[in-house]
């Protein structure tokens, strides 16, 4: 797949586009929001069609009762709040009235990870995709930039069941088609064929992936850039082919390196192709106050990062 930067927007405006779209192709869509719905580009689906949206207020988990009430009645419910507050404060009624009974409810994150930046550790969960995948049934995306998370939204309204999708506060750089016929949740996107190591990224690390791949070049280094959007159901085939013919593997994620993107691809990996691996990502910790830029660089999470895991994992290779 060919990728060419049009521009810069947030991946949460992406979501509220998406949804709007749902909404006037399908009467069964209903959104929810949790006093967020600003900040969740919630408005336009809102002012079009009040009559099927729900402002829960600041009761995450009622919310979460209600969409499990309403998708029980036929409706495909969206619910709309911070990453912390979709997953974390409200584990116990996803668990229970969504994911045990395979709810087809739309579970839809914003402000995920670290660059959430000026709200600090309490708001910035870097544990969500780790509860999320690990819940029978539960279909977990992360899209990379604005135009794919637009995709992701439509294309999650079709997943009969629970789906986690994770997207983010801040502007970042679009370089995945409007129209993507290569977007298909649960297949992984090649961006940059290589042959020394494979990165697979998710979410804001895809840029920094794309970056880290430039620089390698200019060592002589191939990198092969893999965007694994949809961490579960995962793409096994495709970490196996890349892998069986770079030999090495860097991945890199928004999120504690415990649990996430990068321990489901060594699970794979562990069970059929034991190979070496380098995380970027979190190492066990919270995180603070910053911009995003910032705590970028502090928590080891930018192309830099990336090329040095690379270097570091071909240095394993047998």
């Amino acid at each position: 797949m060919a990728y060419q930067v049009t521009g810069k927007n947030d991946t949460r405006s992406g979501f509220g586009v998406g949804l709007l779209e749902l909404g006037r192709k399908n009467p069964q869509v209903v959104g929810l929001c949790a006093d967020l719905i600003p900040s969740l580009k919630m408005e336009a689906f809102q002012n079009e069609f009040p009559e099927r949206f729900f402002e829960a207020g600041i009761a995450e988990a009622n919310m979460m009762s209600v969409a499990a009430g309403l998708a029980t009645a036929g409706f495909i419910p969206f619910t709309g709040t911070f990453a912390n507050f979709s997953t974390g404060r409200v584990y116990d009624q996803i668990r229970q009235s969504i994911a045990y009974s395979q709810k087809n409810v739309k579970i839809c994150a914003s402000h995920a990870g670290i660059t959430l930046g000026e709200d600090g550790a309490t708001h910035q969960i870097l544990e969500d995709i780790g509860l999320m995948r690990m819940l029978p049934g539960m279909t977990v995306v992360v899209p990379c930039d604005y135009n794919q998370t637009r995709l992701a939204t439509l294309a999650i309204a079709g997943i009969q069941g629970p789906v986690y999708l994770r997207f983010g506060r801040p502007k970042v750089e679009i370089f995945t088609p409007a129209e993507d016929p290569d977007f298909q949740i649960g297949k992984a996107q090649i961006l940059a064929e290589g042959t020394d190591v494979t990165v697979f990224a998710c979410g804001h690390l895809v840029w920094e992936a794309l970056k880290a791949s430039e620089i390698l070049k200019e060592k002589g280094i191939s990198a092969e850039i893999i965007n694994l959007h949809t961490i579960k159901p995962l793409d096994e085939a495709a970490i196996l082919r890349s892998v069986s013919k770079t030999g090495c593997l860097v991945t890199a994620e928004e999120h504690n390196v415990l649990g996430g993107m990068g321990d489901a691809v060594a699970n794979v990996l562990s069970r059929n192709l034991p190979s070496p691996q380098e995380y970027v990502g979190t190492k066990d910790t919270f995180g603070e106050s910053g911009t995003p830029e910032q705590l970028m660089v502090k928590y080891g999470l930018t192309a830099n990062d990336i090329v040095s895991a690379a270097e570091k994992a071909m240095s394993r290779k047998k």
